[in-house]
């Protein structure tokens, strides 16, 4: 038995190489430390669609993906607010598995409920009109039958935009709102919730009919590079540079 770890919002892209170097490292090492990577959305700063997968910017990402599955990692990954356009092509490419969000799992007998957290952000109107706009099948088909090179311009612009809108933005708007967290735990009967997107990594508890809960918030990697390492003593929120040390660890009791 191995460790499961969960790590969200690395936002990958050809401007930030330090990055895809870091995640190439993370996950060379994770191949026979983990049993399971989960990927809880925002792998990639941008996905336009999977016929944009042999660029040279998303290419590397593919192929150490492809080179983590191979030699035995399990990977999950959940679409985010940038990657919703992830699909069965990715899949292929990169023997991941995709999940519907939310999804349950069992942790080392632990019920556990994961997301990539932005359809908690209730108290953003804006942000989750555009939300229900960007996952809806048929704007998404639209979408896809546009040349690749223009919804490339079409994401960049898109970010340029989000990057100017975000800091204007009330912070607790860009959170999680408490109520929602609780109504979907309540929803699935669980206590625990993992989940990415708002990069404010920690825990933070959540009241709900059945009692007192938990989210676990993984961050992002821009500074933190964060992940979440889950084992049968516990459980550990560290930076990926202490991935070993955290591995050992939780599997032998160190853990939260």
């Amino acid at each position: 038995m191995k460790a499961q770890a969960f790590i969200a919002d690395l936002h990958l892209t050809a401007q930030r190489p330090h990055a895809i170097g870091l995640f190439r490292d993370f996950l060379a090492a994770a191949r026979g430390t983990l049993d399971h990577l989960y990927i809880l959305g925002d792998l990639f700063e941008y996905w336009v669609g999977d016929d944009g997968a042999d660029e040279p910017e998303f290419a590397p990402v593919v192929g150490a993906l492809r080179a983590a599955t191979d030699g035995g990692l399990a990977i999950s990954v959940l679409h985010g607010n940038r990657d919703f356009l992830l699909g069965s092509r990715f899949a292929e490419l990169t023997g991941c598995r995709l999940l519907d969000d939310p999804h349950e799992l069992t942790l080392f007998g632990a019920r556990t409920l994961v997301s990539h957290g932005d359809a908690l952000c209730t108290d953003d109107r804006e942000y989750q009109a555009m939300r229900r706009q960007f996952r809806d099948p048929r704007w998404q088909q639209q979408v896809l039958a546009r040349p690749l090179a223009e919804r490339i311009a079409m994401a960049r612009t898109l970010r340029q935009e989000s990057s100017r809108a975000t800091p204007a933005k009330d912070a607790a708007l860009l959170d999680v709102n408490t109520g929602a967290a609780g109504a979907l735990l309540d929803r699935h009967a669980l206590r625990r919730l993992i989940h990415g997107h708002t990069h404010r990594p920690g825990e933070y508890p959540v009241p709900t009919a059945q009692g007192p809960a938990v989210r676990i918030v993984v961050g992002d990697w821009y500074e933190g590079s964060s992940v979440l390492v889950v084992g049968p003593a516990g459980h550990v929120l560290i930076a990926v540079t202490d991935f070993p040390r955290a591995v050992a660890d939780v599997m032998r009791g160190q853990g939260k």
